[in-house]
């Protein structure tokens, strides 16, 4: 099937994994045990969370995880291969030629690595570290699909307004979200409910109705060093309406069905995207820059 020939259907796979620490061995049979199952559910794009295939809190073991993105990789070609009847995303550390390392995600199709998103935005404060272990991706993008365009981002990404509104106007109309989002604070809005949660989920329900979009959120759970991934991965329309969620701190193979014709629905009634004028966008920010005192 070629990219013209899109369905009208999509049933999204949200692999809500718990990946062991630097042990990509194992956390590549976890994703073969759930594309298998997923496989049997007739699951058309499974994703899986951030940094799937080695774990979060990295540090030092970051040179040691790292692989090129080429199906030439043992652990990615073999991922590739599984890719020929559904689609799939995964988190990985990605060695660039020059052996600088990436927080990356790449997805799978045919058989072929179809797309790599490198991470924008390196958390360094508070619990997170990344700046001093990694390099900061440089681009991003939308890219063709049989299921229509599709947009990656990557946890902090998704917590500044322009990758997705980039996203939006390059054609993205399901934008997929991974993260290792740990559990932080607590709300006293939703009676102890964890601040973290609260936020992450009421952002991307913002996005999904804000951009006329689909947006699926994939998360973690598990714990390293002490810290606590709390999960409840999600799928939204594009009207912000949550269509499926995962349950909270528990490993999950959770499926939707997307009715992709609801863009056209949505977007004939809030006409957002034919109406955004990001001609206009682009000359306040040239003023902004401009200034002297610019940020």
């Amino acid at each position: 099937m070629n990219v013209r020939e899109s369905p009208s259907q999509l049933i999204v796979g949200l692999g809500q994994i718990r990946p062991r620490l630097g042990d990509v061995d194992a956390n590549l049979d976890r994703h073969l045990e759930l594309i298998t199952e997923a496989r049997a559910q007739g699951v058309d794009l499974l994703i899986f969370p951030e940094l799937s295939l080695t774990g979060y809190f990295l540090k030092d073991l970051v040179p040691v995880v790292s692989r090129p993105a080429d199906t030439s990789d043992p652990v990615l070609g073999r991922l590739a291969e599984e890719s020929r009847d559904m689609d799939l995303v995964v988190g990985f550390i990605e060695r660039d030629r020059r052996h600088r390392f990436y927080v990356a995600a790449a997805y799978l199709s045919a058989g072929h690595i179809v797309h790599v998103h490198r991470k924008l935005y390196l958390p360094t404060y508070s619990m997170f570290d990344e700046g001093r272990y990694l390099a900061a991706g440089k681009d991003i993008r939308s890219f063709a699909t049989r299921f229509g365009g599709v947009g990656l981002l990557i946890c902090e990404d998704f917590w500044h307004i322009s990758p997705p509104y980039l996203l939006w106007l390059d054609g993205a109309d399901l934008m997929i979200h991974l993260s290792s989002s740990p559990g932080r604070g607590l709300s006293r809005a939703e009676g102890g409910r964890l601040a973290s949660m609260r936020f992450v989920e009421d952002l991307n329900r913002v996005y999904a109705a804000v951009f006329t979009t689909f947006v699926i959120h994939v998360n973690r759970v598990g714990f390293e060093d002490g810290v606590n991934f709390w999960g409840g991965s999600l799928c939204i329309g594009p009207d912000g309406d949550v269509l499926v969620q995962a349950p909270y701190f528990e490993e999950a193979l959770v499926k939707a069905q997307l009715d992709l014709a609801e863009l056209r629905r949505v977007r004939s009634r809030l006409p957002l995207l034919r109406d955004e004028r990001p001609e206009l966008t682009m000359r306040i920010l040239q003023r902004i820059l401009n200034r002297p005192e610019a940020c």
